[in-house]
């Protein structure tokens, strides 16, 4: 059985050279398990990080009996990281969070009470603690995908989210998807997503992975993959079977 169906969520945090974000993490994440509504694991998903982070990572999971971890051979970028724990993840719920903690596990809390209704309950960044021309750059890259997906979804970059974990397995992804998450979450049948907004914190360790462009130019061509897969989108529901009889 995989340790993850024990508990109600799982938290993905994707990793990628981190070694001087990891012990605050830990500490955040030991911090928001200890009294968060849900029974709650940590998987670390390592995506062939160059530095300490593999072996930090594994000294965190020796430690803690509800964080795990998965590590890729090599680098292999957000969105494989992302689908990887949907693919690895067995709890009813999985949430996703960057770990330069520029957001906090504690606002998890603000999004759990949606998942009644929502297979997908979001965070907006609230009061931005980032660059102008990074945040220029984001709203930039939100209108091209607003226009191309029509998803009403107002900062997909956020890095907090919560799934159902059934809807979350059935996303299409490929690279770049990461930020079509939304947009591929209301194609599916009953698919629909709730906004909330939550804090934003500076970077105080590493440095970011995104630049001019990850953050402009290729989330444009990937605009283009989306909308050739939406239109090929397979959607349908079993209505009888014998399966199980």
């Amino acid at each position: 059985m995989n340790k993850t169906e024990n508990y109600d969520l799982t938290i993905i945090v994707p990793v990628y050279n981190e070694e001087q974000s990891l012990p605050r993490v830990e500490k955040a994440m030991r911090d928001y398990m200890a009294h968060g509504s849900l029974r709650t694991c940590v998987l670390f998903v390592n995506d062939g990080s160059k530095d300490d982070s593999l072996a930090l990572i594994r000294e965190i999971c020796g430690r803690n009996e509800a964080m795990f971890y998965i590590s890729f051979v090599q680098n292999r970028g957000l969105s494989a990281a992302i689908k990887a724990g949907f693919d690895e993840v067995g709890s009813r719920y999985v949430g996703y969070i960057d770990a330069d903690l520029q957001t906090t596990p504690e606002d998890f809390e603000l999004l759990i009470p949606h998942l009644k209704k929502y297979p997908l309950s979001m965070g907006i960044r609230a009061g931005r603690k980032d660059s102008a021309f990074k945040r220029m750059q984001s709203r930039i890259a939100n209108g091209f995908r607003r226009m191309f997906t029509h998803d009403g979804v107002d900062d997909t970059g956020c890095p907090l989210k919560i799934l159902w974990t059934d809807y979350a397995k059935r996303i299409p992804m490929f690279n770049g998807m990461h930020r079509f998450l939304p947009a591929l979450i209301l194609l599916q049948e009953g698919g629909a997503v709730h906004q909330t907004p939550v804090r934003h914190f500076p970077r105080t360790e590493g440095v970011s992975k995104y630049h001019l462009w990850n953050r402009l130019a290729g989330p444009f061509a990937d605009c283009f993959g989306y909308r050739w897969m939406a239109k090929r989108y397979i959607n349908y529901n079993i209505g009888e079977s014998n399966l199980d009889k």
